[in-house]
């Protein structure tokens, strides 16, 4: 059962959960900045084809799937999570020049390919971290501002890097060359406002992925592991958000505003939804999120004008700020504290995988029926996920 804390103390997060969050906004600016301007940069001044794009992209995610598991496991067997967080973290922001520097794709290949590295490096460590400093009864509020300050940093990079742009007269160099700014920033950051605990409540894992101690991790863990995999499915990818907004008659140059709203509404929700999470039962607000969600896909579906599609996209960020976090603090639960790597390298690429495999499935509805029937079968997929928590409900009542 879930430990609790007064409710005078709920809100005293520790100040390495502030830092977390501001190191994850500062190198999403950084990011964000790059990627919102990458595909016209790579087709516009490099002459590269989209289908190239295409495959810079997919190397990239994949690796940063992968890279996940590894570093999860290798924090528990160090018994250390700081260190991966830092060179992660440091890995990301030494690309950010070349990207500015880059005459060709060969550059910006490896560039993409090692920021998508120290991404996944840093991504369980980094969470698992979290869950070592907070204690159990905050760690829904833990995770729901960290993952605010990051979403902040989703929509302040386009934002900085529109402004940026109308200001140097589309000099994409230029634009890059800033965002190393933020991303040298969130390293600095981490570096000197982070100290691991010297007596910590993990000890290191001779073998974290042995098969006693994978058993450890428990049917709770990967009924959670389960229901994020299938919830991703339900989810697929925010680009699909942008095509849809196209076909509804907004116009091209504002089009990519569309991410900015669903991820304002993503980031302004996530902290007040973290603290309900502890506050309720979690199950009943995860599957509230789900309600939320099959609602988005529906209004989505629908959508034949610009209103409509930014009540969708409205309720795309709330389901997303519902349940994001509380997934994360979900595994660090259902989790043993010297395996919380592990379990979040594992969730994270059971829901990369997911997520791949979700965008896919919607890219082949998209052109062999309709787009309105993709957001149907994410909705579809949604209500498998609510059946499912609901039958996990069940089994835990009569236990």
């Amino acid at each position: 059962m879930r430990d609790t804390l007064p409710t005078t103390t709920r809100l005293r997060l520790p100040a390495g959960v502030w830092v977390l969050g501001v190191v994850s906004l500062l190198m999403d600016i950084s990011s964000e900045i790059i990627h919102s301007l990458l595909p016209l940069f790579l087709v516009g001044t490099l002459g590269v084809s989209v289908l190239a794009v295409g495959v810079i992209e997919g190397i990239a995610e994949s690796t940063a799937l992968i890279s996940r598991v590894f570093s999860g496991v290798l924090s528990d067997r160090l018994g250390k999570r700081k260190g991966l967080t830092v060179f992660g973290y440091a890995l990301g922001a030494a690309t950010k020049p070349v990207f500015a520097l880059a005459q060709g794709i060969d550059a910006v290949l490896v560039a993409r390919f090692l920021d998508r590295v120290g991404k996944g490096v840093r991504g369980a460590p980094r969470d698992a971290l979290l869950a070592d400093i907070t204690p159990p009864g905050i760690r829904g509020a833990a995770f729901g501002l960290r993952q605010a300050l990051d979403t902040a940093g989703a929509f302040l990079g386009p934002l900085f890097a529109t402004v940026l742009m109308l200001a140097w007269a589309g000099d994409f160099r230029a634009v890059f060359w800033v965002a190393a700014i933020p991303g040298a920033l969130a390293v600095l950051l981490l570096l000197v406002g982070i100290r691991e605990p010297r007596r910590g409540p993990i000890a290191a894992v001779a073998n974290p992925i042995r098969r006693d101690a994978l058993a450890r991790l428990g049917q709770a863990y990967w009924q959670v592991v389960a229901l994020g995999a299938v919830f991703t499915l339900a989810r697929f990818s925010e680009a699909f958000l942008v095509l849809r907004a196209s076909e509804t008659g907004i116009a091209v140059a504002w089009v990519p505003l569309v991410m900015v709203v669903m991820n304002f509404v993503y980031a302004a929700s996530a902290f007040p939804f973290g603290r309900l999470a502890d506050r309720l039962d979690r199950h009943c607000l995860l599957a509230g999120g789900l309600l939320v969600l099959i609602a988005a896909d529906l209004v989505l579906a629908a959508a034949g004008d610009w209103r409509a599609m930014l009540a969708g996209i409205a309720l795309w960020g709330v389901h997303m700020g519902m349940t994001q976090g509380l997934l994360a603090a979900m595994v660090a639960d259902s989790a043993p504290a010297d395996l919380r790597g592990t379990a979040f390298g594992f969730f994270n690429l059971a829901s990369g995988i997911a997520m791949l495999a979700a965008s896919v499935i919607a890219g082949l509805l998209w052109e062999t029926l309709s787009s309105a029937f993709t957001f149907h079968a994410g909705a579809g997929f949604a209500l498998i996920a609510l059946l499912g928590l609901v039958y996990i409900r069940r089994g835990r009542a009569t236990d």
